[in-house]
């Protein structure tokens, strides 16, 4: 039976954020060894060549060991020391979303995959895409509203597929915050050359003594990265501000782009609709479904939101079905401005209005990209920070990450982590050639998220059976199996169409097996995923469709990156989190254990009664 959750007088918080009395309060700034490894095996070299001798026995107990949600929403939260301030609503959610997600993708992939592989045919694959997109999104909204933390996925994971799963998540999540950031300021330079009319390069220092890749210092990227990071460090809340007014300047120039492109549309451009064919739509939908990204952030502001329940659906739902709207309309305008075959696949709209006559639009559209790359690392800044605090919470990184400041009620340190790791890249060079790697990687992530809410759902410990386990098992087994399968035979003979007659039906199978032959465990007490198994688990076929989609270099980074990953795992995060989770810390952790073992079934009922409290606690909406 694993030890249930405890927490010190010294370090007990109460409802309203404040602490105990006697609790001696520490500066925020600290840097002592034991602030960044505070836990028992690294407290000397004897200690440390200990906890790897006890590695397997560790990794047996952390692939069985799970979170609860009343450990997400307590002993976890009380590890930042001070309360991220619930100033959000559902305004600042749904504009966060534009911001986020609407950035410079829209402009260039939609070109780019038109000219290459879809045609006129692009507003299908915005469509395709974006129906993966929402399913998502369903599942990202379920877990939110229901465990409303700072760690999105990260959590969610915890809680529902254990500590490994989750960290394979959480070492993504980090990647991705640190190069995608780099990439997005590097890109932000190079439109602003364009915008004054200079090569995209202009702005940048060339340095000869470097490696041909990595020559280009880029300081406008880095500085834009600081001021980003910077704002989010200062204030949520202000930090929306600043995104209403620039996402609004966004959102007049899609609008201008739409009517102007209408205005100069030829039906004509239309025809032929689908010059590649079905594979050449999807081909295309792999790629655009990044336009989409982002979108998570949103999850990770949960803790911040006033009235989670009301605010994360109308914010996240209504963000996303907005942006899916503009998307098929902004595709739709291009296809109609010009033949697909005149397309320029690096500036679409600028070289279209150029050719209607309308010179000066370049620099309205590089305006628009302009800033929606600012309002991508702005919220991405928020997002990332909160990723990485809750990560910090569970000590798979130094909990010194975890702290939020008393006064902004911001995770500075956490900022400050992603903003200089992101800066040192930016400032010499975007690394392309991992691109593709985040990719693979967002897909992974997303198709975790809806194999996670089938499990929500449909496992309990101390609820569900065992023979009811062992089916539900199966039957997942199948749906996955089926989906890689029919990923890798569209990845191979996209021209085929045979070994769909087995693997679509052994898909559906699956899926109807566990809606008819496995009991639900628990339902969702405000807002749910509808047509569960079925949404969830078309969400795992679509993710990893759009994964077969990509290059085998991306599955061949992905699978590098991730072995490096659990290195880092095996060597430290495994330890750390092994030492919280038994209680083993040093002075100044005075959690017990946020993992439930097998037995655990008795913590899952004392879990949901907390989740209950915390549910009222969130503002009424539940």
């Amino acid at each position: 039976m694993a030890p249930v959750e405890t927490s010190s007088p010294e370090t007990e918080h109460h409802e309203d954020g404040g602490k105990a009395a006697g609790e001696v309060t520490r500066s925020y700034w600290r840097w002592h060894k034991d602030d960044f490894f505070p836990e028992p095996s690294f407290a000397s070299w004897g200690a440390y060549r200990r906890a790897l001798g006890a590695t397997p026995a560790r990794l047996r107990d952390r692939f069985a060991g799970r979170s609860t949600d009343a450990a997400e929403l307590g002993a976890l939260r009380r590890r930042s020391e001070n309360e991220m301030r619930r100033c959000l609503t559902w305004w600042d959610l749904t504009w966060f979303g534009f911001g986020s997600v609407i950035g410079a993708g829209i402009f260039v992939l939609t070109g780019q995959e038109a000219h290459d592989h879809a045609g006129p045919a692009i507003v299908l694959s915005y469509v395709a895409s974006g129906l993966s997109a929402m399913l998502s999104v369903f599942c990202y909204t379920e877990f939110a509203v229901e465990i409303p933390v700072a760690g999105g996925s990260f959590a969610y994971l915890r809680v529902e597929l254990g500590d490994v799963a989750a960290f394979i998540a959480a070492a993504n999540l980090i990647l991705e915050s640190i190069i995608g950031t780099a990439a997005v300021a590097r890109s932000w330079t190079s439109y602003l050359a364009s915008l004054i009319n200079k090569p995209a390069s202009a702005l940048r220092i060339h340095a000869p003594a470097l490696v041909d890749g990595y020559n280009e210092l880029d300081p406008i990227a880095v500085g834009v990265i600081l001021v980003t990071a910077s704002l989010a460090m200062l204030s949520s809340k202000g930090t929306s501000r600043v995104n209403w007014v620039a996402s609004a300047v966004h959102v007049v120039v899609i609008g201008f782009v739409i009517v102007a492109g209408f205005l100069h549309a030829d039906p004509s451009n239309l025809k032929p609709f689908m010059p590649h064919g079905v594979p050449g739509v999807f081909r295309a939908a792999a790629i655009v479904y990044f336009a989409y990204g982002g979108f998570d952030n949103i999850a990770t502001m949960a803790e911040e939101t006033k009235n989670p329940s009301r605010d994360i659906p109308l914010g996240l739902l209504g963000s996303m079905s907005a942006i899916t709207a503009i998307y098929c309309v902004m595709a739709l305008v291009l296809s109609m401005m010009q033949p697909y075959t005149a397309i320029d696949t690096s500036a679409a709209y600028s070289v279209a209005f150029t050719k209607v006559g309308m010179h000066w639009a370049q620099y309205v559209v590089a305006l628009g990209a302009l800033k929606g790359m600012t309002t991508v690392l702005l919220v991405g800044a928020l997002g990332q920070a909160r990723y990485t605090t809750h990560i910090a919470r569970s000590h798979i990184i130094p909990p010194v990450f975890a702290l939020v400041h008393p006064r902004t009620g911001t995770p500075v340190h956490a900022t400050a982590l992603i903003a200089a790791a992101s800066a040192c890249i930016a400032l010499f060079s975007s690394l392309d050639v991992l691109s593709s790697l985040l990719s693979v990687s967002t897909l992974f992530i997303f198709m975790m998220m809806a194999t996670a809410l089938l499990v929500r759902r449909y496992y309990l410990r101390g609820v569900t059976t065992r023979a009811h386990a062992q089916r539900f098992v199966a039957l997942l087994v199948l749906i996955i199996a089926s989906s890689v399968g029919i990923a890798a035979y569209w990845g191979t003979s996209p021209e085929r169409w045979h070994g769909y007659v087995v693997l679509v039906p052994a898909w559906a199978a699956g899926t109807l097996g566990i809606q008819l032959l496995v009991p639900a465990a628990r339902a969702p007490k405000v807002w749910g995923v509808p047509l569960v198994p079925w949404l969830p688990s078309l969400s795992i076929a679509t993710n990893l469709f759009l994964m077969g989609s990509l290059g085998k270099d991306a599955f061949i980074r992905f699978g590098v990156c991730t072995a490096i990953m659990l290195v880092y795992y095996v060597l430290v995060g495994l330890h750390a989190t092994y030492d919280v989770a038994h209680g083993a810390c040093a002075a100044g952790e005075e959690d017990s254990d946020d993992f439930a073992g097998a037995d655990d079934g008795k913590n899952k009922v004392a879990a949901a009664a907390d989740v209950e409290k915390a549910d009222a606690a969130d503002g009424g909406g539940r």
